[in-house]
């Protein structure tokens, strides 16, 4: 459907040709902007009506006081579920500590959180494929939970600022939500605006940049440089995704891009994750929250992660 829509627009009305670099980047722009924001309001509606009853205070209840893979387990799947992107690093690493929830747990959250959410995966399954979505979805959990460990072991606490252990959050009682339904679907709507206003340009900037790929990049340079097996492409890759800043979506179309060109799935995952969990204004956003070691140990926590996972993913494809 909306294939038949680019093409109507870029082919049959604008005149295009398919076999153009012009033609074939805003058919790909045209029918990604229409399918990405197509599934971007029905899902964030959707898990909007769920979400209604949800809260970082709840997230924080639920995870307090249990077993530390259990609460490991749940931190990771919340954080792969729940709306709260990097700009919630800091409430939500306050309200954690107040908890007295482990910090290695925390982290574990802090990397599932931005790098996995139902909306990207809904995205990649309809523009990808159930494989590579299941590949992204299953390699974020990994690093996540193994992440978290490993900041776990460094004893992160003597790098939080001061002032977080001394600031108490979640003392007032809770406020209760509405709950009728069309409580819920005012919610819904809000959240839909709330994120879609937040994220709309990340996204557009994402499919133009895969659509300028998609169209202008020739086949044999990207081969040559990107599509083999070098060692050094995931890296790079890692490295290049850290000034970029988006999220899941909104690297979405580059990734999809990449794949049509025949980078490797390894490479491109490894830029899909950089992005989302190990970009500058992320960095930036936790450094009120933790010193300079610990957060140079984060992303090279992150970094090595991310190395791995691009170079088992080749080395099995």
């Amino acid at each position: 459907m909306f294939d038949a829509f680019a093409s109507l627009l870029v082919f049959d009305l604008a005149g295009l040709s398919p076999d153009t670099p012009l033609g074939a980047a805003l058919h790909f722009f045209v029918m990604d902007v229409a399918k990405i924001f197509v599934l971007l309001v029905l899902v964030i509606y959707i898990m909007g009506l769920l979400r209604a009853l949800l809260s970082p205070a709840r997230v924080r209840a639920f995870v307090r006081g249990r077993p530390d893979w259990q609460a490991r387990s749940i931190a990771v799947t919340l954080g792969a579920v729940t709306p709260f992107c990097s700009c919630s690093s800091v409430p939500l690493f306050i309200g954690f500590v107040e908890a007295g929830i482990p910090l290695g747990v925390t982290f574990s959250f802090l990397i599932a959180s931005p790098m996995i959410n139902e909306v990207a995966a809904v995205i990649l399954v309809g523009i990808l494929g159930w494989r590579l979505a299941a590949l992204y979805v299953l390699a974020g959990l990994t690093v996540a939970w193994f992440g978290g460990i490993t900041m776990q072991r460094f004893r992160p606490e003597r790098w939080v600022e001061d002032y977080v252990w001394k600031i108490r959050v979640g003392e007032a009682p809770p406020l209760e939500r509405d709950r009728r339904l069309l409580a819920r679907h005012r919610y819904a709507v809000s959240e839909v605006k709330e994120i879609v206003g937040r994220i709309w340009v990340w996204v557009l900037l994402g499919i133009g940049v895969g659509a300028l790929f998609h169209g202008f990049v020739p086949e044999d340079w990207v081969a040559t440089h990107l599509g083999g097996d070098a060692w050094y492409t995931v890296p790079g890759a890692v490295v290049l995704g850290i000034p970029l800043y988006s999220n899941a979506t909104g690297v979405i179309p580059v990734a999809e891009a990449m794949l049509g060109k025949g980078v490797a799935i390894g490479t491109t995952l490894a830029l899909m994750m950089s992005v989302a969990a190990l970009s500058l204004p992320e960095m930036l956003i936790l450094r009120k929250v933790i010193r300079w070691p610990a957060l140079a140990l984060f992303a090279a926590v992150l970094a090595v992660a991310f190395t791995l996972v691009g170079w088992g993913f080749n080395l099995i494809t």
